[in-house]
């Protein structure tokens, strides 16, 4: 009997399937990868866009005449 054969046998029904997080949370971790790949790449959108809103704000507004800034 080969070493995959016995592994089966021994996990039973779960044998194949993905390990979870934590047992009572229903995320695996190829889940919980993909979401933070994903939430990594939404914060470094969010500072870029952070980022380009704090220079028109500061720099661009006020070269185009839009607004003044005071102070």
């Amino acid at each position: 009997m080969g070493e995959a054969k016995r592994r089966k046998e021994l996990i039973g029904e779960k044998y194949g399937q993905e390990a979870r997080i934590l047992p009572w949370v229903p995320v695996t971790k190829s889940q919980a990868e993909f979401l933070l790949t994903w939430a990594n790449r939404l914060t470094w959108f969010g500072i870029g866009g952070l980022v380009t809103a704090w220079l028109t704000v500061r720099f661009i507004g006020p070269a185009f005449g839009w607004w003044q800034i005071v102070g």
